[in-house]
Order: structure tokens, then C-alpha cells, then sequence
């Protein structure tokens, strides 16, 4: 989720957050919560220089999990999660703001999102949350947009999350485009050895709560822009995560790219000599060759870095259209290139083609609902990637998925 969408969501779900708990949240919790799950949780043992814990018996895992994002903080959560039954997802994903739900050390206001988690248990659908945005109170420097001083208070707050909806919560994604300076805004700079500190601590806490979740490195934004202040390069970033040692704290790497203008099968190398080269709006993939770019050049060059050693989750990916929008907010104009038609086909190839290629384990669409919860397609990327339109109706995309998951029937 882009930064500037998130604070403008965060002061929308705030007053959101308050009316549902009383109306939603506290209610499925009383219904269904066991008493005394709000104990007091003692402190993660591990500290940034512990050893590296044993890697432990990973679960059974089915080959090639399906899902897409939600604006879960909008709305009641069992209208949106019938929608994403309806297309026949069995994952779904929701970003966790951490520092709305933990406003002070200790203190926590769960909202809407104890009500999701309920819903969703309820109908059987597997769960990923992407923990971002630090509290300011664990932040010398202030402000949300970056990693806490200590990695333990986020280790706790992930153990109290987890003990809370035990059995809810089936993978966790631990951060979120931590090569941007908007998504990690510390002193240090974006530095590769600070983030794998970070989930070096959340990924041991999370095992000793649950060994069955499953882990995902916070996915990288990919970018041709590698200043080193506004941004890193994500292939290098990730070359700097793999020096680390992060390997040893993620059972999938986590990764996005949203397509552009071209389809999930083209090469970064490949795109100037397509036929859209010559009438194309935006200019980026045709003009100036990149692997950000490229759906396939991405996903195929993390696999190569990593070295086959772990799976990738693309916890982040789609298209966008602005067909029937006419507008698009400034840097997103590749949207008006491409049809609803267009959105709707590469969406199921990029599917198709991550379960062919093998080293996919989860695909996450961006997005299903930021359309009708957002803030028009004039101000708002995130409506253009939305597979139903501001006033919720499905476009082809929609439809698309539904015979395309109906047909392949994954395993949750």
C-alpha cells in the first residue's frame, strides 16, 4: 500500500476503528474469544544478536497458494469477505497498521481487525497480514513510516496478535517495501543489514508463538531509482539482504511489481521491440529498458539471486486500467494504456505463469475493493488496480477470476 493512501486511510479508519469495535469486533469476540486470552505476555527471549534459531519443520504446504488484498479496514468485514468467496479466492491478504493498533506500549485496540479475523475463520478462509507503520512511541526519531528502535516491541506486539486469534493467521509478511525511504524512514538510511536485524527478532518470535505461520520477507519495491536516500535498486537491496543472512528468516521471499503496460510474459529486454512501442502513452518499459519494468524479468531475477534457496510469495501484483476512468493520478499514466480487457487477461496469465514456473508459492492479487472505499481514480492509484470499479461493480477481471479459479480449483 502506497504511503500517501495509508495516511489518509489511517484518519479515516480511526473514527472506523472505534464505531466497529463496538459494534463488530467486541461482539464476535465475546462470542467466540475464550476468557483469558488478555493475559499479559512475557517479553520474546531472543535479542537482535541471538544465535540463528533452528530452522523448523516447515508445514505441509500446498504447491502454489491463491489469493488477493483487501481494504479491510473499510466496511463490515463479512460483506467483503463474501466477495472474495464469491470470485473463489481461498487467501486472502490485509495490511496490519501496527501503530494504530497499539497506540501506546502495552495497549492495544484491535478495531475492525478482530472482527475480520473472525470472519474469515468463519468462512474458512486463510489469512496473510503485512505488518507495517511503527508506533511513534517506539520511535526516537517520531513519525510511523519506519522500523521501530527496538526490534522486540514489534516482536511482542506480533506474539500478543498471534496468541489473541491463535489459529486465525496463516502467514504474516514482515514489512513492507523497506528499500523506499517513504516506507523506512530512519536515520541510518535504507540499509539491508537493519531490515534482516528486524526480521531476524519477528521471525522468531512468530515461530515460537506458532510454527505453522508462515513467514514472509517484507517484498521490495522494484525500482530503477538507486540514490541510496529516496530508494535502493531492489535487486541490490536483496543481494544486501541475502549478505545478511535473511535466508535463515523467511520461509518465502516476499515480492511485488505491478505490471505497467506490459503483459506478465515480456521481458524487460523484450518490450521495445513489441508493436505497443509505437503508439504506448507512457514511455517507461519501451524507452528505457529495466528489470522494474518487467513482471517476468523481476520474479525470474529474485529467483536467481536467491538462488533457488527459497520459494517466492508475490505478495503484491496486478494491473491497473483507467478505461472507463479517463483519469489517473500524475505517474500512473501507463493505466491509460491499458484496457479493462487487458487487465483482465494478464491478471490470469500472470497466475498461470507462476504456477507453471514452480518457484511461486503465493500470489497475491492488488487489488479486489480499494476502488469503491477510496478516494476516486483522480487522486487514488490503488481504485485503478481494484477489480471492481467505485460504485462496485465487477469488471471483466472479476469474472475472469472466477472461471479461472472455479477451473483450477487450488488447495487453501
Amino acid at each position: 500500500m502506497r504511503a500517501s493512501t495509508r495516511r489518509r486511510i489511517i484518519g479515516l479508519a480511526a473514527f472506523l476503528v472505534a464505531l466497529e469495535m463496538s459494534i463488530l469486533g467486541f461482539a464476535l469476540w465475546k462470542s467466540s474469544t475464550p476468557q483469558g486470552e488478555r493475559a499479559s505476555l512475557p517479553a520474546p527471549s531472543p535479542s537482535p544478536t541471538s544465535p540463528s534459531p533452528a530452522t523448523p519443520s516447515p508445514p505441509a504446504r500446498s504447491p502454489f497458494r491463491i489469493g488477493v488484498q483487501v481494504h479491510g479496514y473499510v466496511g463490515d468485514p463479512r460483506d467483503t469477505l463474501r466477495v472474495v468467496r464469491q470470485v473463489g479466492f481461498p487467501w486472502v491478504k490485509q495490511q496490519v497498521l501496527w501503530s494504530m493498533h497499539e497506540p501506546e506500549p502495552g495497549r492495544y485496540d484491535w478495531g475492525i481487525l478482530e472482527g475480520f479475523l473472525i470472519v474469515a475463520e468463519r468462512d474458512g478462509l486463510k489469512v496473510v497480514l503485512s505488518v507495517v507503520t511503527a508506533p511513534e512511541w517506539s520511535r526516537q526519531e517520531g513519525g510511523i513510516h519506519g522500523p521501530p528502535d527496538r526490534p522486540e516491541d514489534l516482536a511482542r506486539f506480533l506474539q500478543t496478535l498471534i496468541r489473541r486469534h491463535r489459529g486465525r493467521i496463516h502467514a504474516i509478511e514482515v514489512w513492507n517495501e523497506q528499500n523506499l525511504h517513504r516506507e523506512w524512514q530512519t536515520s541510518r538510511g535504507l540499509r539491508p543489514e537493519d531490515y534482516v536485524r528486524l526480521l531476524r527478532v519477528a521471525y522468531t518470535a512468530i515461530k515460537a508463538e506458532d510454527p505453522r505461520i508462515l513467514v514472509i520477507s517484507g517484498a521490495l519495491s522494484p525500482t530503477g531509482i538507486d540514490d541510496g536516500v529516496n530508494a535502493v535498486d531492489d535487486f541490490r537491496y536483496l543481494k544486501g539482504m541475502v549478505d545478511a543472512g535473511f535466508l535463515s528468516y523467511a520461509d518465502c521471499v516476499g515480492v511485488h511489481h505491478n505490471g505497467y503496460n506490459i503483459g506478465p510474459d515480456v521481458r524487460a529486454e523484450e518490450a521495445p521491440s513489441l508493436p505497443e512501442a509505437r503508439t504506448a502513452r507512457f514511455r517507461g518499459p519501451f524507452d528505457n529498458p529495466h528489470h522494474s519494468w518487467s513482471f517476468k524479468s523481476t520474479l525470474w531475477g529474485y529467483r536467481e539471486i536467491i538462488g533457488g534457496a527459497k520459494p517466492l510469495c508475490v505478495t503484491e501484483f496486478g494491473w491497473a486500467s483507467a478505461e472507463e476512468y479517463g483519469v489517473v493520478p500524475p505517474g500512473f499514466e501507463f493505466a491509460m494504456d491499458n484496457s479493462l480487457k487487458e487487465q483482465a487477461r494478464w491478471i490470469v496469465e500472470a497466475y498461470e505463469r507462476m504456477r507453471e514456473w514452480g518457484f511461486i508459492e503465493m500470489a497475491i492479487l492488488w487489488n479486489l475493493d480499494f476502488a469503491p472505499k477510496g478516494f476516486g481514480p483522480e487522486k487514488d492509484d490503488n481504485v485503478l488496480y481494484s477489480i471492481v470499479d467505485t460504485r462496485g461493480v465487477p469488471r471483466p477481471a472479476f469474472s475472469a477470476l472466477q472461471a479461472y479459479l472455479a477451473a483450477l480449483r487450488p488447495e487453501p
